[in-house]
C-alpha cells in the first residue's frame, strides 16, 4: 500500500526544504545554483546574488521550463500558486508555457501593441535622433514592406515564418537587396521591443541564412574622362524638369551625396562666401562638414534660385512642391539620357570626382578625402583634417569645375 502523498511531504524534508528564512539565507557562489522546494519548483542563486523562482515540468515527452519571476518580488506562498496552477494546466495536456504566452499576446492587442504600433515609436525615436531625412525616408518605406503583413499583428506573437513571407515576396522579384533591408529593419523593431518590455526574443535572428546575399557591387560611375564630357552634354540637354538637370549638375560639380543635395536648404549656402555647408542632420557621418564652390556650382545655384525663390529647400517634387525631389527621379533622369543603373547613378559623381581627382596626381589624398567627407577613423588625425587643406581644397573645387567643362564643351 502506498503511502499517502501528505505523509510523504510531512516526513520527508528533501521534498518541502524551502522557508522565507531559508531563501534570505542564501549566498551567490563563484557559479549559480539551484535550491529545490518540491515539485519542479526550484530556486535559481544566480552569480550576482539574485534569486529566481523556476519551474521545471515535462510535457508531450520534453523537459521545459517556466520562469516565476525574482525573490522577494514573487514570495514563496505566490510561487507555490503560480507551481500548483502550472503542474494543472499540465494535468489537463495544456503547456503552460505557450498558455503564458497566449495571455500576453491577448495583453499585448488589447494595449494595440502591435507591430505597426511599436515600428511607429522606432520611426519617432529615431525622427528624435535627429537621423537624416533620407534615413528617415528608407526606413519608413521598409516598415511599409512589413506592415502590409504584420502591421496587425501583436509584437509578441509574431513568429520567424511570418516574417519570411515578406522578405521571401521581394527575392521572388529579384529584390534581394531589399529582402535583407528588410529583415534589418524589422529587427530594429523586435530589439526595440525587447529594450522596452513587450518582447523577450528576436523572430528574425535566425532569418539570417534564410536570405539571398546577392554579390556586393559598387555603385555604378562613370570615370573615362571622354565619357564623362558626354554624360555631361547629355545632362546639359536634358528636356524634362530643369530642377533635375540643375540637381544632376550639382552633384557633377560639387561631389554631394544626393541627400545631402535634395535635401539641402537655402541657409545652408553662402553664396557671397561661396561655401555649402552640411549640416550634422543631413550628413550621412552626422558631422557637419563644408565644401568650397567653384564658379561653376554658384552659376547654377544662382540658376536654381529662379525656380524657388521664397522657399526653404532648393529643390522640390515635379509631383508635389511639398515634398522633395526624390533620389529616384534623378536616377530615372539619367536612364532617360541613356544610362542605365549598370553605367551611372545619382552617387556615382562621387566615384567620378575621386578617381579622375586622384588620377590627376595635382592633389593630396587627404584633401581628397576631405571633400568627400568621409570619416577619419584616427581621433588625432580626425581633429587635425578639419581645418587642414581648405586652401587647397578651394583650389581642388575650382580646378574640378574648369576641368568638367573642358571635358563637355564640344569635340573634347
Amino acid at each position: 500500500m502506498g503511502v499517502p502523498l501528505a505523509k510523504f511531504r510531512k516526513d520527508t524534508p528533501t521534498l518541502s526544504n524551502l522557508t522565507d528564512a531559508k531563501i534570505r539565507a542564501l549566498k551567490p557562489r563563484e557559479k549559480s545554483f539551484k535550491v529545490s522546494d518540491f515539485d519542479g519548483l526550484y530556486v535559481l542563486v544566480a552569480k550576482s546574488g539574485s534569486k529566481l523562482w523556476r519551474f521545471k515540468y515535462r510535457i508531450h515527452g520534453k523537459e521545459k521550463l517556466l520562469a516565476f519571476g525574482r525573490y522577494p518580488e514573487i514570495g514563496l506562498k505566490q510561487a507555490r500558486a503560480m507551481r500548483d496552477a502550472a503542474r494543472e494546466a499540465v494535468a489537463q495536456g495544456l503547456d503552460p508555457s505557450e498558455l503564458r504566452k497566449e495571455s500576453a499576446w491577448l495583453e499585448q492587442e488589447a494595449q494595440g501593441l502591435t507591430f505597426a504600433a511599436i515600428a511607429k515609436e522606432v520611426l519617432e525615436k529615431k525622427v528624435k535622433e535627429g537621423k537624416a531625412p533620407a534615413t528617415l525616408s528608407k526606413t519608413e518605406w521598409l516598415h511599409g514592406l512589413l506592415c502590409a503583413d504584420l502591421g496587425g499583428r501583436p509584437i509578441g506573437k509574431i513568429t520567424p515564418r511570418e516574417v519570411l513571407v515578406p522578405l521571401k515576396r521581394q527575392e521572388s522579384r529579384g529584390k534581394f537587396e531589399t529582402a535583407l533591408r528588410m529583415r534589418a529593419a524589422a529587427s530594429a523593431v523586435f530589439r526595440y521591443a525587447i529594450a522596452v518590455g513587450h518582447l523577450d526574443n528576436d523572430p528574425t535572428y535566425a532569418l539570417k541564412a534564410a536570405l539571398v546575399r546577392p554579390q556586393v557591387k559598387h555603385r555604378s560611375a562613370i570615370t573615362d574622362p571622354a565619357k564623362v564630357g558626354g554624360l555631361l552634354r547629355a545632362i546639359d540637354g536634358y528636356e524634362g524638369d530643369p530642377l533635375t538637370r540643375i540637381a544632376l549638375s550639382l552633384l557633377a560639380y560639387t561631389a554631394l551625396r544626393p541627400g545631402e543635395v535634395r535635401f539641402a536648404e537655402w541657409n545652408h549656402i553662402n553664396l557671397s562666401a561661396a561655401v555649402w555647408t552640411v549640416p550634422e542632420k543631413l550628413a550621412k557621418t552626422r558631422r557637419e562638414h563644408t565644401i568650397p564652390l567653384s564658379k561653376q556650382a554658384l552659376d547654377l545655384l544662382v540658376e536654381l534660385q529662379a525656380y524657388t525663390a521664397g522657399r526653404t529647400e532648393l529643390l522640390y517634387s515635379s509631383r508635389s512642391k511639398s515634398r522633395v525631389m526624390s533620389e529616384n527621379t534623378l536616377n530615372a533622369a539619367l536612364r532617360t539620357m541613356g544610362y542605365s543603373g549598370n553605367r551611372m547613378t545619382s552617387h556615382g559623381f562621387r566615384s567620378t570626382f575621386s578617381t579622375l581627382a586622384n588620377e590627376s596626381g595635382m592633389w593630396h589624398p587627404d584633401a581628397v578625402e576631405r571633400a568627400l567627407a568621409h570619416v577619419e577613423s584616427n581621433e588625432v588625425r580626425k581633429a587635425y583634417a578639419r581645418g587642414a587643406h581648405w586652401e587647397e581644397r578651394v583650389r581642388m573645387a575650382q580646378w574640378w569645375g574648369n576641368y568638367l567643362d573642358e571635358l563637355k564643351a564640344p569635340g573634347a
